[in-house]
């Protein structure tokens, strides 16, 4: 029995009716008869339990696509402008007719509080009183730091030789009281007594070693009886086999899923498209029907017979009244004068005012004539 595909790659399967339908494989040349045995069995199951998932999730799918349709959508446009109405606009018509309108009076009030004030103290204040303290800095102070750092210099160099003299004193007794000895001590005691040690612990080192090594050696090898060669067979002889026909199983358990997936898509598919072919000769199909040979000729004639000469009585009566009110309004604004006249008598008509000028033919041609030789 092989428990592992041949790892030959077996040729495409020819186009055409021999070819599985729903994206099946064809058994290759090299399967056992583990595989044939399992392939069956395990597709047959699956598609029992895979159909009624794929047709439950193709109605969850259109229904979500449903519900996005006509309410998410529709929700989330009129949530957005309800967003940018509570919340954006407002904020936009504070920043601009607030917020920047203050901004630039403070702008305008901080620069004619403080920056113009003290532009004013910096040119007729500050740089008066600088240039005053530069000039005492190089007429008064310079001369006067110049002279103190040279009454130092002369102090600082006669300290100066005298901390060398005493340093260097300090220095040979401290080369012949402690240097000296201490080398002497280091050459002579302490660099024999290092070396002794170090031997002793290079010989305390090598005898640890060898009994490290012992003894690793000796765990080592127990280790490899007791636990290694063992999981080794179990690995080798159990494992490797078990995991070679599970994984076998598990190829078989998934491309049987997949081709149960596809038929039951095409399954689901067919099936919905018959409910929905029974429901249109069920519900479209009457309704339609009914639309078009009964309401429609009933529309007609009530939209004939009653709304239109109802819409001409409407309008002629729309019309009547508009006249009537017209002439009421005429009639009242007669009886507004004839009132008036009454009361307080005929207008009196505008005199016309005598003119300085004369008008504008007369002088254009001063006069009746048409030049100043000509008239009369």
């Amino acid at each position: 029995m092989e428990l592992q595909k041949q790892p030959a790659e077996s040729p495409a399967p020819p186009e055409g009716p021999g070819r599985p339908a729903y994206g099946g494989r064809q058994p290759a040349q090299g399967e056992g008869c583990l595989v044939v045995a399992i392939r069956m069995p395990v597709r047959i199951v699956t598609l029992v339990l895979v159909v009624p998932v794929r047709m439950v999730w193709d109605a969850l799918a259109a229904g979500a696509r449903f519900l996005n349709r006509t309410v998410l959508r529709p929700a989330g446009r009129a949530l957005l402008w309800l967003g940018r109405a509570v919340f954006v606009w407002p904020f936009v018509g504070l920043w601009r007719y607030v917020v920047v309108p203050v901004a630039k009076g403070l702008a305008w009030l901080g620069k004619v509080c403080v920056v113009v004030p003290a532009a004013w103290v910096y040119r007729w204040v500050l740089t008066p009183a600088g240039h005053g303290f530069g000039w005492v800095y190089r007429r008064v102070l310079t001369p006067v730091g110049h002279a103190v750092l040279w009454v130092l210099r002369g102090v600082g160099a006669g300290i100066a030789s005298a901390v060398g003299a005493v340093y260097r004193a300090l220095g040979v007794l401290a080369r012949y009281l402690v240097a000296v000895p201490a080398l002497w001590l280091y050459r002579w005691v302490l660099t024999p007594l290092g070396h002794a040690l170090a031997w002793c612990g290079r010989g305390l080192a090598w005898c640890a070693r060898m009994v490290a090594t012992g003894v690793g050696a000796a765990l080592y090898w127990t280790g490899r009886v007791l636990f290694v060669l063992p999981a080794l067979a179990a690995w080798r002889w159990v494992l490797v086999p078990v995991g070679r026909v599970l994984a076998v199983v598990g190829a078989e358990v998934w491309a049987a899923l997949g081709h149960a997936w596809r038929v039951a898509g095409h399954v689901s598919r067919a099936v919905g498209r018959a409910l929905g072919r029974f429901l249109r000769l069920v519900l479209v199909e009457p309704v339609r029907w009914v639309h078009r040979t009964v309401l429609r000729p009933v529309g007609h004639a009530v939209r004939d017979a009653v709304l239109r000469p109802a819409a001409e009585a409407a309008r002629g009566a729309g019309r009547a009244v508009r006249q009537a009110l017209g002439s009421a309004r005429a009639a009242a604004r007669q009886a507004r004068a004839d009132v008036r006249r009454m009361l307080f008598g005929e207008p009196v008509p505008a005199r016309g005012v005598d003119r300085r000028e004369p008008s504008g033919a007369q002088g254009r041609t001063l006069g009746s004539s048409t030049t100043a030789l000509t008239k009369d």
